[in-house]
């Protein structure tokens, strides 16, 4: 179950990045051409919230499963001592429950706003800064 469900975690990653780029570049258009906030950069920016918290969930239930969770109970805090332990348990977890938060604020604060110009601005920042959390502590060495 734990090669499913990680080989699902890797794949669905390539979606959420894909998807994501395409709303923080679908914003940028929008703010810098000065167009309005119409149904097709609703429907993408909502598309990236919805993978990554998919992708958020499969995360959890992989962090669960994971050979790397029985670390905890061997080490205890020790596994800060070792790096590879710490990015899989420690980093890579909360930075990208961190980035999802981020793209979420990102949406929740895009509702609120009235002018397209602002709404794109809040899609683009936040999403953006979700974006490259993301990025960053992806395990780049064993990704698929």
């Amino acid at each position: 179950m734990y090669a499913i469900v990680k080989t699902v975690h890797s794949y669905w990653a390539f979606l959420v990045l894909i998807i994501l780029a395409l709303a923080i570049l679908n914003a940028i258009r929008g703010k810098a051409s000065g167009k309005e906030f119409g149904a097709n950069d609703l429907r993408i920016s909502l598309f990236g919230l919805i993978f990554s918290h998919i992708q958020l969930l499969i995360g959890l239930v992989l962090y669960f499963i994971s050979p790397w969770f029985d670390k905890w109970s061997t080490l205890g805090m020790g596994v800060m001592k070792n790096a590879e332990s710490r990015l899989y348990l420690v980093e890579h977890p909360i930075t990208n429950i961190l980035a999802i938060v981020l793209i979420t604020m990102g949406w929740s604060m895009h509702k609120r706003q009235n002018a397209s110009t602002k709404k794109f601005l809040r899609i683009a920042l936040f999403y953006g800064l979700g974006f490259v959390f993301l990025l960053s502590r992806i395990p780049w060495d064993v990704w698929i």
